[in-house]
């Protein structure tokens, strides 16, 4: 741990210790790291699974609940009394199939408002919503949104400021940018790529000219504390990004040249997504709000990265 993760870490402890805080969809990557941070730091944990988990000492303390029932939602909420929800549950993939419309709108938009509501009608503290880098941006009057999973987020964003415009809800929306690190799914680009080269396998790609902002999963749940914590920020979106952004092709190549192989990876062996956004996250205005900057170089993370799933597939893990 550096010196300035070692100071931000003893001022989240102070201001986080004995805080009830709920996160939902905990056994995800962001909310899975997220959990283990507010852990670290002192807080009294409670994380939601549609799947049964047992509780620790060191875990949090699970709920297995449909998030998609107002009524489920409600009794969740006046079970634990949260003084912090993060709601990060929610199905994850943006690929443009008219199979995946129903599904992001019953678990990420209705999931949402269910949150919004109970959250709102028990007078939570602090609401924090997970964004996503594939909402429509400005300047578009009219903006298509490129999946029902980019849909429904933009929806979900929406609502997030429509309750704290008019029922002063304490709603405040981090937008994470393309993030990747250790615990990842393995259909994720990162850890596809690191796999198959550990395999001693030929990664086969997209076109690789999509540019996107990548940043590591340590530095966005950094951002996602504060944004649970800091004063007098309710109704900002803040996003979570590097400022820079990179083509899918170097950040492969960053992960090849990292890992000393002599495999090339095939580009334009799959087609690449339609209408799929390129953003830069606004890290001035983030800063300002947020006192927030990420500190891993893409270099640092990507190594760490590399270290964690070459372990796990050391132990047998993965395969």
């Amino acid at each position: 741990m550096t010196q300035t993760n070692g100071i931000c870490l003893a001022k989240d402890f102070k201001a986080w210790r004995g805080q009830r805080v709920l996160v939902t969809g905990g056994t995800g990557f962001l909310a899975s790291h997220l959990c283990l941070r507010l852990l670290e730091v002192g807080a009294d944990v409670h994380a939601t699974s549609r799947q049964d988990h047992v509780s620790g000492l060191n875990s949090p303390r699970w709920w297995k609940t449909d998030l998609s029932s107002a009524e489920e939602v409600r009794s969740l909420l006046a079970a634990i009394q949260p003084s912090v929800v993060y709601h990060l549950a929610g199905f994850v993939g943006a690929k443009p199939d008219l199979s995946l419309v129903l599904p992001t709108f019953e678990s990420l938009l209705a999931s949402t408002i269910h949150i919004l509501m109970g959250a709102t009608e028990f007078g939570c503290q602090r609401i924090v919503l997970s964004g996503s880098l594939t909402e429509p941006g400005p300047p578009a009057l009219y903006p298509i949104p490129s999946s029902p999973y980019a849909t429904a987020k933009w929806a979900a964003s929406a609502y997030g400021r429509m309750f704290h415009a008019l029922y002063h809800a304490p709603v405040v929306i981090a937008v994470p940018f393309m993030t990747f690190g250790p615990r990842q799914g393995p259909e994720k680009l990162v850890p596809s790529v690191i796999l198959n080269l550990l395999r001693g396998e030929v990664p086969r790609l997209s076109s690789g000219v999509w540019e996107a902002d990548w940043i590591y999963v340590e530095d966005v749940v950094q951002g996602f504390i504060k944004a649970g914590i800091v004063p007098g920020i309710e109704g900002a979106t803040l996003e979570l990004g590097s400022g820079a952004k990179l083509t899918t092709r170097e950040i492969v190549e960053k992960i090849a040249a990292l890992m000393e192989t002599s495999i090339r990876p095939v580009f334009g062996a799959i087609p690449d997504r339609p209408r799929e956004p390129v953003r830069i996250a606004d890290t001035l205005e983030t800063r300002r709000v947020l006192g927030w900057a990420p500190t891993t170089s893409l270099a640092e993370g990507l190594r760490q990265t590399i270290r964690w799933y070459a372990k796990q597939m050391s132990v047998g893990s993965l395969r």
